[in-house]
């Protein structure tokens, strides 16, 4: 009788070990971060040589000889905008630009040169986009390859992953492309 005993013990307690609990791991999940579109405005400069539109989520910030950032603190991220006479100098500009985007090739994946032209309104330029934990996520240049020369880049505020600036880097690269396609030159 004790074995009778013993083996029953036994089933009851494999049958309720081995019930199914339907565990399982929670799935991968993409964070989302939704950057509202907001309109844009045009920056109309006193003394600077340029104008374009930009998001009305950028704070300008003016700085010395028609330079300027424009801060996404929600982002924590600027786009540093420095202008240039053109004086003779049109190659020296150009390589400096150049060179300047490709600074960062030693820690970026793969960097993306578009190039921009605008005839009607005499603004070329180039577009670099910087994929990879590079400091910079875009740089760009624009000119009317006899008087100006704009360049710009895109910094955020901490230490380069790509991953998790992503999403920033994409939209902030969008605003640069706006600030490209709208600027245009005051005599």
């Amino acid at each position: 009788m004790h074995n009778k005993l013993f083996y029953i013990v036994i089933l009851i307690l494999v049958f309720v070990g081995c019930k199914d609990d339907n565990v399982l791991p929670k799935p991968k999940a993409m964070l989302r971060l939704d950057y509202s579109v907001e309109p844009t405005k045009r920056l109309k400069s006193s003394n600077c040589h340029y104008n374009f539109e930009y998001n009305q989520m950028a704070r300008i910030e003016a700085g010395d000889n028609c330079s300027m950032s424009l801060d996404y603190p929600m982002m924590k991220g600027s786009i540093f905008i420095t202008y240039k006479k053109v004086e003779g100098n049109i190659n020296s500009l150009l390589a400096d630009a150049q060179k300047l985007s490709y600074e960062h090739a030693i820690k970026a994946d793969n960097i993306i040169n578009q190039p921009f032209v605008n005839e009607d309104d005499r603004v070329y330029g180039m577009f670099y986009e910087v994929k990879g934990n590079a400091a910079s996520q875009a740089q760009f240049y624009v000119t009317d390859s006899t008087d100006h020369f704009v360049t710009g880049s895109l910094y955020f505020y901490a230490k380069p992953n790509y991953d998790s600036i992503y999403p920033a880097a994409i939209y902030l690269q969008k605003d640069i492309r706006r600030i490209m396609e709208s600027l245009r030159w005051e005599e």
